[in-house]
Protein backbone atom coordinates (compact mmCIF):
# COMPACT_ATOMS: atom_id res chain seq x y z
CA UNK A 1 0.00 0.00 0.00
CA UNK A 2 1.07 3.52 -0.98
CA UNK A 3 2.16 5.64 1.78
CA UNK A 4 -0.46 8.10 0.65
CA UNK A 5 -3.72 7.15 2.16
CA UNK A 6 -6.83 7.99 0.36
CA UNK A 7 -9.09 11.39 1.15
CA UNK A 8 -11.80 8.47 1.57
CA UNK A 9 -9.70 7.28 4.68
CA UNK A 10 -9.28 10.70 6.54
CA UNK A 11 -10.33 11.12 9.42
CA UNK A 12 -12.32 13.76 11.01
CA UNK A 13 -11.42 17.46 9.92
CA UNK A 14 -11.93 18.79 13.69
CA UNK A 15 -9.05 15.90 14.72
CA UNK A 16 -6.62 17.23 12.40
CA UNK A 17 -3.77 19.88 11.11
CA UNK A 18 -4.22 20.38 8.01
CA UNK A 19 -0.71 21.75 6.28
CA UNK A 20 -0.43 23.15 2.51
CA UNK A 21 2.98 22.07 0.92
CA UNK A 22 3.78 23.69 -2.16
CA UNK A 23 6.75 21.25 -4.00
CA UNK A 24 8.44 22.71 -7.14
CA UNK A 25 9.75 20.03 -9.08
CA UNK A 26 12.36 21.35 -11.45
CA UNK A 27 15.05 20.36 -14.11
CA UNK A 28 15.79 20.20 -17.93
CA UNK A 29 13.25 19.91 -20.48
CA UNK A 30 12.47 15.85 -21.13
CA UNK A 31 13.51 14.46 -17.92
CA UNK A 32 10.61 13.37 -16.62
CA UNK A 33 8.92 15.68 -14.31
CA UNK A 34 5.23 15.51 -15.21
CA UNK A 35 5.65 11.68 -15.15
CA UNK A 36 6.88 12.00 -11.41
CA UNK A 37 4.35 13.85 -10.29
CA UNK A 38 1.24 12.10 -12.04
CA UNK A 39 2.59 9.11 -10.60
CA UNK A 40 3.08 10.82 -6.62
CA UNK A 41 -0.38 12.49 -7.50
CA UNK A 42 -2.80 10.31 -9.40
CA UNK A 43 -0.65 6.90 -9.50
CA UNK A 44 -0.31 6.82 -12.83
CA UNK A 45 1.88 6.63 -15.98
CA UNK A 46 2.08 7.52 -19.58
CA UNK A 47 4.38 8.31 -22.04
CA UNK A 48 2.74 10.47 -23.99
CA UNK A 49 3.03 13.56 -22.08
CA UNK A 50 3.03 17.04 -23.96
CA UNK A 51 5.67 19.71 -23.00
CA UNK A 52 4.99 21.45 -20.27
CA UNK A 53 4.03 25.39 -21.06
CA UNK A 54 5.28 27.58 -18.53
CA UNK A 55 4.22 25.79 -15.31
CA UNK A 56 1.46 23.49 -14.06
CA UNK A 57 0.56 21.80 -10.12
CA UNK A 58 -1.30 18.94 -8.87
CA UNK A 59 -2.81 18.38 -5.62
CA UNK A 60 -2.77 15.28 -3.55
CA UNK A 61 -4.64 14.66 -0.23
CA UNK A 62 -3.41 12.16 2.43
CA UNK A 63 -3.61 11.63 6.17
CA UNK A 64 -0.05 11.86 7.51
CA UNK A 65 -0.40 11.16 11.01
CA UNK A 66 -3.09 10.51 13.63
CA UNK A 67 -3.40 14.03 13.92
CA UNK A 68 -2.09 15.64 10.61
CA UNK A 69 -3.70 16.12 7.04
CA UNK A 70 -1.38 17.07 4.33
CA UNK A 71 -2.32 19.14 1.01
CA UNK A 72 0.49 18.56 -0.91
CA UNK A 73 0.62 21.06 -4.46
CA UNK A 74 3.47 19.77 -6.71
CA UNK A 75 4.01 22.42 -9.27
CA UNK A 76 5.84 21.05 -12.21
CA UNK A 77 7.87 23.75 -13.78
CA UNK A 78 9.18 23.82 -18.03
CA UNK A 79 12.72 23.69 -18.24
CA UNK A 80 12.87 25.26 -21.33
CA UNK A 81 14.83 28.31 -21.14
CA UNK A 82 11.93 30.79 -22.88
CA UNK A 83 10.39 30.17 -19.23
CA UNK A 84 13.93 31.25 -16.91
CA UNK A 85 13.02 34.61 -15.93
CA UNK A 86 9.06 33.44 -14.84
CA UNK A 87 10.66 30.92 -12.15
CA UNK A 88 10.69 33.62 -9.42
CA UNK A 89 7.14 33.65 -10.06
CA UNK A 90 6.66 30.14 -10.16
CA UNK A 91 8.86 29.21 -6.93
CA UNK A 92 6.98 31.65 -4.37
CA UNK A 93 5.63 29.94 -1.43
CA UNK A 94 7.38 27.11 -2.09
CA UNK A 95 7.79 25.14 0.73
CA UNK A 96 10.48 22.20 -0.64
CA UNK A 97 12.04 20.78 -3.90
CA UNK A 98 12.81 18.21 -5.98
CA UNK A 99 15.06 18.63 -8.83
CA UNK A 100 15.06 16.02 -11.36
CA UNK A 101 17.33 14.96 -13.98
CA UNK A 102 17.97 11.97 -16.68
CA UNK A 103 20.02 8.86 -16.40
CA UNK A 104 20.38 8.85 -19.59
CA UNK A 105 21.36 12.40 -20.60
CA UNK A 106 24.62 13.19 -18.44
CA UNK A 107 23.88 16.98 -19.19
CA UNK A 108 21.06 17.29 -17.29
CA UNK A 109 23.03 16.24 -14.23
CA UNK A 110 25.41 18.96 -15.06
CA UNK A 111 22.37 21.25 -15.48
CA UNK A 112 21.32 20.38 -11.52
CA UNK A 113 23.70 22.73 -10.08
CA UNK A 114 22.18 25.81 -12.04
CA UNK A 115 18.71 24.91 -11.09
CA UNK A 116 19.73 24.47 -7.66
CA UNK A 117 21.92 28.27 -8.01
CA UNK A 118 18.15 29.34 -9.63
CA UNK A 119 16.04 28.38 -7.20
CA UNK A 120 18.27 28.95 -4.01
CA UNK A 121 18.64 32.21 -5.42
CA UNK A 122 15.28 33.44 -5.81
CA UNK A 123 13.12 32.02 -2.54
CA UNK A 124 14.44 30.81 1.20
CA UNK A 125 12.30 29.93 3.86
CA UNK A 126 11.46 33.11 6.85
CA UNK A 127 13.75 32.07 8.62
CA UNK A 128 16.44 32.44 5.95
CA UNK A 129 16.94 28.69 5.40
CA UNK A 130 17.57 27.56 2.16
CA UNK A 131 14.59 24.95 0.81
CA UNK A 132 14.39 21.22 1.79
CA UNK A 133 15.76 20.14 -1.35
CA UNK A 134 15.86 16.40 -2.70
CA UNK A 135 17.87 14.84 -5.82
CA UNK A 136 15.78 12.50 -8.22
CA UNK A 137 18.17 10.59 -10.66
CA UNK A 138 15.11 9.42 -13.29
CA UNK A 139 14.76 6.85 -15.80
CA UNK A 140 16.55 4.41 -13.55
CA UNK A 141 14.32 1.81 -15.07
CA UNK A 142 16.55 2.00 -18.09
CA UNK A 143 19.96 -0.23 -18.10
CA UNK A 144 22.87 1.55 -17.33
CA UNK A 145 26.50 1.23 -17.91
CA UNK A 146 27.08 4.12 -15.21
CA UNK A 147 25.89 6.23 -12.89
CA UNK A 148 27.47 9.38 -11.63
CA UNK A 149 29.82 8.42 -8.60
CA UNK A 150 29.51 11.49 -7.38
CA UNK A 151 26.30 12.20 -6.98
CA UNK A 152 26.21 11.78 -2.68
CA UNK A 153 29.17 14.02 -2.62
CA UNK A 154 27.61 16.40 -4.84
CA UNK A 155 24.50 16.30 -2.48
CA UNK A 156 26.87 16.81 0.50
CA UNK A 157 28.43 19.68 -0.50
CA UNK A 158 25.21 21.39 -1.87
CA UNK A 159 22.62 20.97 0.82
CA UNK A 160 20.77 18.57 -0.25
CA UNK A 161 18.76 16.41 1.45
CA UNK A 162 19.25 12.95 -0.25
CA UNK A 163 19.09 11.38 -3.53
CA UNK A 164 17.31 8.55 -5.32
CA UNK A 165 17.37 6.48 -8.55
CA UNK A 166 13.43 6.52 -9.91
CA UNK A 167 11.45 5.40 -12.49
CA UNK A 168 8.16 6.66 -12.98
CA UNK A 169 7.10 3.98 -15.74
CA UNK A 170 8.05 1.49 -13.08
CA UNK A 171 7.22 3.47 -10.46
CA UNK A 172 10.15 3.27 -8.27
CA UNK A 173 11.45 5.24 -5.10
CA UNK A 174 8.65 8.19 -6.07
CA UNK A 175 6.77 7.45 -2.68
CA UNK A 176 9.84 6.96 -0.56
CA UNK A 177 11.53 10.12 -1.77
CA UNK A 178 8.82 12.63 -1.35
CA UNK A 179 8.16 10.76 1.92
CA UNK A 180 11.91 11.99 2.56
CA UNK A 181 10.72 15.73 1.52
CA UNK A 182 8.09 16.11 3.52
CA UNK A 183 9.75 14.72 6.51
CA UNK A 184 12.42 17.47 6.23
CA UNK A 185 9.79 19.94 5.31
CA UNK A 186 7.63 19.77 8.56
CA UNK A 187 10.81 20.23 10.84
CA UNK A 188 9.93 23.47 9.47
CA UNK A 189 6.71 23.54 10.80
CA UNK A 190 7.77 23.55 14.01
CA UNK A 191 10.63 25.79 14.32
CA UNK A 192 10.14 28.97 16.38
CA UNK A 193 11.74 30.74 14.51
CA UNK A 194 9.32 30.56 11.68
CA UNK A 195 6.09 32.71 12.09
CA UNK A 196 2.81 30.65 12.41
CA UNK A 197 4.53 27.49 12.74
CA UNK A 198 3.09 24.35 14.40
CA UNK A 199 4.36 21.85 17.06
CA UNK A 200 4.26 18.75 15.23
CA UNK A 201 5.99 15.38 16.47
CA UNK A 202 9.78 15.62 17.38
CA UNK A 203 11.05 14.98 13.65
CA UNK A 204 14.53 15.93 13.94
CA UNK A 205 15.78 13.16 16.01
CA UNK A 206 14.80 10.54 12.54
CA UNK A 207 17.81 9.70 10.58
CA UNK A 208 17.70 11.23 6.85
CA UNK A 209 18.43 8.68 4.29
CA UNK A 210 21.31 10.46 2.20
CA UNK A 211 20.91 7.77 -0.84
CA UNK A 212 18.62 5.59 -2.28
Amino acid sequence: MSMFQEQKNLIPLYDTKEILLKVVVIGDFGVGKTAIIKRCTEGVYSSLYKVTIGADFAIKTFVWDDNTRITLQMWDISGHERFGSLTSVYYRYASAAAIVFDLTRPETFTSVEKWLLDLRGKVELPNGQPLPIILLANKGDICLPIIPAHISQFCIQHNIQAWFITSAKENTNIDEAIQVLIKSTLCNYHNPKIPGSICLSNMNQEKRNKCC
